[in-house]
């Protein structure tokens, strides 16, 4: 988890717009460093509305999993150790039959050109 102290703090009263838009003041915009279009998740809390922006929330899902990790014993270079295996379940889930997966068309043409 982050090591950040979580602070809540009033920050400032904004309105609605014509189009539902709000508006973030900018001196916020700076602090959190958010650029014209940058996403939110807007979550509902009660009566409340809380605005998150998806890189905060992204950093937060990022800090969680590597607590997980961490605290599982499991280092980065055992979880890519994994990955061929569990590509192999899921094709075979998917697809339902045993052996690699055999290139697409498109692939396999460019490969016998270039033979």
């Amino acid at each position: 988890m982050s090591t950040q102290q979580l602070v809540l703090e009033y920050l400032t009263t904004t309105k609605i717009g014509e189009k539902g838009q709000l508006t973030v003041p900018k001196q916020f915009r700076e602090d959190l460093g958010l650029d014209t279009g940058a996403p939110f998740a807007v979550l509902r809390l009660g009566d409340g509305l809380i605005l998150l922006p998806e890189q905060q929330r992204f950093n937060l899902l990022c800090e969680q999993v590597s607590s997980a990790l961490t605290a599982a014993g499991t280092t980065p270079k055992a979880v890519l150790a994994t990955l061929p295996q569990t590509r192999q379940r899921l094709y075979e889930r998917r697809y339902g039959h045993r052996g690699a997966p055999s290139p697409s068309p498109r692939r396999a043409s460019r490969a016998r050109r270039e033979t």
